[in-house]
């Protein structure tokens, strides 16, 4: 193991930052499992190692400056504490096979979570909500256990593909981004779409579906026609993280530290 002896460009510490709060804010949002789960992103300018966490650290107390700097090889090339094996054998294989998902967050969220367990675990067109994502999910129909081998992520990562969503049958959820900011809005958002998805569930009633061309409708429009006229000309996603990180930097300065 080595220590850094230089401090982070500010790229990276960029990216150490948004991690940080990624973990922070996941608490808030009721997106964690104490300890337990794994966010990870890329490190700027390397093709072969990204940040996580130390394994014990609570969600809660994560700081950009106690992230570990994993290699693909399951090195720790930087920093201090225990690499969770499963973070290793989910997120190495799939950093490396996929290097446009610079971020992978994996939760047990709950709603999503819910949805997985379900015969048939797909999230179906009832709403708008629903429309903007469905065309990002990726499926894994068979839980394989616990992810204790690379062999496991280098299967994740086969089913992933191109796809920003992956919904793990028996197990949980994983969601990825070109940016910290891009993946959290997407999870964030995938959670409270699943939650009005159980609730309508719920109800024993009958549902009311989207046609096929709704869907195709609603997702032209969030690709090709602008949510906003201001002159910032930042995604939605961004303004959103940006937003949530200043609420952080308020209640929970140390985040940054």
């Amino acid at each position: 193991m080595t220590t850094p002896d230089t401090v982070p460009p500010p790229q990276a510490q960029s990216v150490r930052e948004d991690l940080a709060a990624a973990h922070r804010l996941a608490v808030w949002h009721d997106l964690t499992e104490g300890i337990y789960n794994h966010l990870s992103a890329a490190v700027p300018g390397h093709d072969d190692r990204f940040y996580v966490p130390p394994f014990g650290l609570h969600w809660s107390e994560v700081r950009a400056s106690e992230l570990l700097t994993v290699g693909f090889d399951g090195r720790i090339l930087d920093g201090e504490g225990i690499l969770q094996r499963s973070a290793y054998c989910i997120h190495a294989p799939i950093h490396a096979s996929h290097p446009r998902h610079a971020v992978i967050l994996h939760t047990h969220m709950a709603y999503t979570s819910a949805l997985v367990r379900l015969q048939d675990q797909h999230l179906h067109a009832l709403g708008q909500t629903e429309a903007l994502l469905i065309d990002q999910i990726a499926y894994d129909e068979h839980y394989d256990g616990l992810a204790r081998e690379p062999a496991e992520g280098e299967r994740l990562a086969r089913i992933l593909g191109d796809k920003t969503i992956l919904f793990m049958a028996n197990h949980g959820v994983l969601v990825t981004g070109r940016t910290v900011a891009e993946a959290y809005d997407r999870l964030y958002s995938l959670e409270r779409y699943a939650r009005v998805h159980i609730h309508a569930l719920w109800t024993g009633r009958p549902t009311r579906s989207l046609t096929p061309a709704q869907v195709a409708k609603v997702q032209e429009q969030i690709r090709h026609t602008a949510l906003h006229s201001g002159t910032a000309g930042k995604p939605a996603h961004q303004l959103h993280f940006e937003a949530l990180r200043r609420l952080l930097d308020k209640r929970e300065p140390d985040y940054l530290s």
